[in-house]
């Protein structure tokens, strides 16, 4: 049979398969293989000896939460207590499209916000929507609550921006308690000791808020470059065809900069990375 892990507690493997659950055991395999199975993993699986034969290629995997095969991913920005950080929206969303996940931006708290703070944080929204971004307030329930349904979503951002919060939110029955959970990103921690994904309206949801360590592993620097979607744009433009966009004569990014159309925060970002990468 054919199915899904969504739990793992010790060397037990919950595979879910047409609306049940068995658990199995590993091949030994792929040890030898040097193959764990993670949660998320799409498996052949034997119904009777409860072992899992094969696992299915993957699309994507993580380190912290260890899933696989994650299809989006909800950044949750807070806008004050903390202060916004476009440094960090900025690094987790290039490190997002380069797992070849999907990013969500939720932007929490804005209620706190006096009017000419919110007139700018507007302006990044903006900014985030026209490039391509899906961009929510956390207010925005039923639309977020849409985004599930068939999907394996995890949540990151900042510590104290809101996430458990706003899974509680979402459903009750998650019941996350916040006080519980470490938000430091890369150090995050849970009282449970295994990873699941959990059912939320017709999808899965990683049950620690976390993605993996905030560093951009495995990526060179053209790499970085190339997930600041919009420079994909005007690269063409560039005088040189591996512009990196820094101290290259006739780079259409730095024109586009200067001309207001790729905000200066991005940019800043960018070269922020690439030079302590």
């Amino acid at each position: 049979m054919e199915g899904k892990i969504i739990k793992l507690i010790s060397n037990d493997y919950s595979v879910l398969s047409e609306n049940k659950q068995y658990v199995c055991k590993s091949r030994g395999k792929f040890r030898n293989m040097n193959i764990t199975p993670l949660v998320g993993d799409n498996v052949i699986f034997d119904e009777q000896n409860k072992y899992i034969l094969e696992i299915k290629p993957r699309k994507n995997s993580l380190i912290r939460p260890p899933v696989s095969n994650i299809d989006q991913a909800f950044i949750i920005a807070s806008v004050k207590d903390p202060d916004f950080s476009t440094h960090l929206l900025d690094k987790l969303l290039v490190i997002i499209e380069f797992n070849n996940i999907k990013p969500i931006i939720c932007f929490t708290k804005l209620d706190l916000l006096k009017q000419d703070e919110l007139e700018n944080i507007n302006n990044y929204i903006n900014y985030y929507k026209k490039i391509g971004y899906t961009v929510f307030e956390n207010t925005e329930l039923d639309k977020i609550k849409e985004t599930f349904k068939n999907k394996i979503s995890v949540f990151t951002g900042q510590s104290g921006a809101g996430k458990s919060t706003l899974l509680n939110k979402l459903d009750i029955n998650l019941n996350i308690k916040t006080d519980q959970i470490s938000y430091a990103l890369g150090r995050g921690k849970h009282t449970t000791r295994h990873v699941e994904l959990i059912p939320i309206f017709d999808g899965l949801v990683a049950d620690t808020p976390g993605f993996s360590s905030l560093d951009f592993y495995d990526m060179k620097l053209s790499d970085i470059r190339d997930n600041f979607i919009e420079f994909n744009e005007y690269r063409e433009l560039c005088k040189y065809k591996d512009c990196m966009h820094h101290k290259e004569t006739e780079c259409a990014i730095k024109n586009k900069v200067n001309e207001n159309i790729i905000i200066k925060s991005r940019y800043e970002n960018y070269i922020s990375f690439i030079e302590k990468k």
